[in-house]
């Protein structure tokens, strides 16, 4: 079997072919995939590396930015800073799944993806987007409670509550995940292995497989509809009520500051369940289909990208902690440096 990897100059469909096939009797099975990404245009490929690579960057440094104020404040030990300290978290590994992937392939020109790396790749990533789905929900719920229900969210949203809610999103995603990859894994991948996408993703790997997908894609509607339709409509009345509540605020400040909040959060959430809406519960026509990779854009790396700004950074009591825990910082280092003198 040839090695795609030290192959310098684009490879034809055929050649690809031969290069990542293990015969098997009178079968061919596909050993790796190659994933297009975004190389349309190979002379901008360097750019779009480089422009990924700082996306990286900005949202792990702003994920674990969040996920170390959550900690290290005790004033943002509260069930929604929990949460918020989740959704970092998981922006964080979401981020990292696709896009360290993404922009080598684009910088070193090497588009190649085990079988088995693939795989892992869509496992993670459908845990990690079932986890955001029901965590965006829960969230929202958090905000419902302290708005629409305060004299009843100390006793409805307390710690365990919140750390137990946590643990069953992400034992069911798991689960979840578990089951669709699996069904994957037993279907017959005979060629070509081109993969449309920029990282392995269910439906263009239902595309080539060249056994029957009837079940897979049954099944996966009904996770689809699980943990999308369901998660979304529950983020959506709990806004509805929240936007009706602050409407019945007197004062013109207040319901100002209230809908500057609520409307960033709610254009996040639409934005992110509309995308994913688009992409797996929709019909598969063919306009839809040369635009699924332009909307994947959207909740694989933008969202991880804009949240902690959306969420947390313009919050003012995680401005307050960014500058109680930055003053305690530069006390330490000060002591640290008045000791060593």
């Amino acid at each position: 079997m040839g090695n795609i990897s030290k192959v310098n100059k684009p490879l034809t469909i055929m050649e690809v072919k031969k290069c990542s096939v293990i015969k098997k009797g009178n079968q061919t099975t596909i050993s790796e995939f190659i994933l297009v990404g975004f190389g349309t245009f190979p002379e901008l490929q360097p750019l779009l590396s480089l422009f990924f690579l700082m996306i990286y960057l900005a949202t792990i440094t702003g994920n674990l930015l969040i996920i170390l104020l959550v900690i290290a404040d005790h004033h943002l030990h509260t069930p929604m800073y929990f949460f918020l300290g989740n959704l970092s978290c998981l922006e964080a590994c979401y981020s990292s799944i696709i896009l360290p992937k993404m922009f080598a392939n684009l910088f070193t020109g090497q588009k190649s993806i085990s079988f088995t790396g693939c795989m892992i790749q869509f496992y993670f990533f459908s845990c990690c987007a079932g986890t955001e789905t029901y965590l965006l929900a829960v969230m929202s719920y958090d905000r419902y409670l302290a708005i629409c229900q305060p004299l009843h969210y100390t006793s409805i949203m307390h710690g365990m509550f919140g750390v137990q809610i946590m643990i069953a999103v992400w034992i069911g995603s798991f689960l979840a995940g578990c089951l669709t990859v699996s069904l994957l894994a037993q279907l017959s991948f005979c060629g070509p292995n081109v993969i449309n996408h920029y990282f392995c993703d269910l439906i263009p790997l239902e595309k080539l497989s060249c056994s029957d997908t009837s079940l897979i894609e049954l099944i996966t509607f009904f996770i689809s509809f699980i943990f999308i339709v369901i998660p979304f409509l529950l983020t959506l009345i709990s806004y509805i009520c929240i936007i009706v509540t602050i409407l019945k605020i007197s004062s013109a400040m207040g319901r100002q500051k209230a809908f500057s909040t609520c409307s960033s959060h709610l254009m996040v959430v639409c934005l992110f369940y509309g995308t994913l809406i688009v992409v797996y519960l929709l019909p598969d026509t063919p306009t839809l289909r040369h635009l699924n990779k332009v909307f994947s854009v959207f909740y694989t790396i933008l969202t991880p990208l804009i949240n902690p700004l959306i969420y947390s950074l313009r919050n003012q009591e995680v401005r307050k902690a960014l500058m109680r825990v930055g003053w305690k910082v530069i006390h330490v280092a000060r002591m640290q440096i008045n000791i060593l003198s």
